[in-house]
């Protein structure tokens, strides 16, 4: 373990899928979802299939006990991804990440009503906060249903991502139950699989041929996720979850330079303040969870018969 090196890793993680979501959005104007999802997830498969090759994890990562399982994490993780590629084109970039950031509340609620998890007082607290912190987020945008086409589509963007947020929750609990058996290999790769196979059930609704510098910017997209993937297991190689679970809230710090930077888009106050919020409620769940996993290993360690 080197927390410190894993540390490293997950801002890199980070950083590299926030450039890949600003690549998303600055081609927004020219492919539609369903195809950029397609980018994505193909060209993000070679990248890791060349680091299971060079760690001699391949083609042993790829067995899986669970397909169906992976089906079900694809078709959800897929519906995230396409929710939130339509709302990286309709909203501003802090904004879509801050609204994201509802997806571990979500988690938590929903590993409640499947997999019969236990939410005491730290963690309703924790979730009745991000929830209130996602509230203020899209609350400017809920007025715009009844206004210009413009605000319309804003309102749209806020919606798909925080339809996007849902699916990921929903992905986090198949994951949760994935891992139990299979390998992260084998969890990337089949999620990029199907992903990439369910993107093409998009193509009659809009597909373009792209112009050479959109095709780049594509394929740079899938690359550079699959590269993130590849930053992001190495990370939890050399720390423990709740040790760098809560720097991906690092995300907002990124998308509000690149959002300024590179799209010209001044967060407002209100979406400060509720991606505080939920940021602070995704935290708190983050310490309880490192609580309760210290206190089940001394559980365990009382309960071992000493020899």
């Amino acid at each position: 373990m080197n927390p410190l090196r894993g540390i490293a890793y997950k801002l890199l993680a980070v950083a590299v899928f926030m450039v890949m979501s600003s690549l998303v959005k600055a081609t927004a104007e020219v492919v539609p979802p369903g195809e950029a999802m397609f980018f994505r997830s193909a060209f993000a498969i070679p990248p890791v299939l060349a680091w299971l090759w060079f760690t001699g994890e391949f083609p042993g990562a790829l067995r899986t006990a669970n397909p169906m399982g992976h089906v079900w994490r694809g078709l959800v993780g897929s519906c995230a991804m396409g929710f939130s590629f339509l709302a990286l084109g309709l909203i501003p970039l802090p904004e879509a990440v801050a609204i994201g950031f509802a997806a571990p509340i979500l988690a938590t609620i929903l590993a409640a009503m499947f997999l019969g998890e236990t939410i005491r007082l730290y963690r309703l607290f924790a979730v009745a906060l991000g929830l209130i912190g996602v509230t203020l987020v899209i609350w400017p945008r809920l007025g715009g249903i009844d206004a210009e086409s413009a605000t319309k589509l804003e309102t749209v963007g806020a919606f798909a991502a925080l339809l996007a947020a849902v699916f990921a929750a929903l992905a986090q609990v198949f994951v949760r139950k994935l891992v139990h058996k299979e390998t992260t290999g084998a969890i990337v790769i089949y999620f990029s699989l199907t992903a990439t196979l369910l993107s093409l059930l998009s193509s009659p609704f809009g597909w373009v041929l792209p112009p050479t510098g959109t095709l780049t910017l594509l394929v740079l997209c899938g690359l550079i996720g699959g590269l993130g993937q590849v930053l992001l297991t190495m990370s939890y190689r050399y720390a423990e979850t709740s040790v760098i679970a809560p720097f991906d809230y690092a995300q907002i710090i990124f998308a509000l330079l690149i959002g300024w930077f590179v799209f010209s888009e001044a967060p407002t106050g209100m979406m400060l303040a509720g991606a505080s919020l939920t940021i602070i409620g995704g935290v708190v769940i983050i310490w309880r969870e490192r609580q309760l996993g210290i206190e089940r290993a001394k559980s365990r360690k009382v309960m071992t018969p000493q020899g």
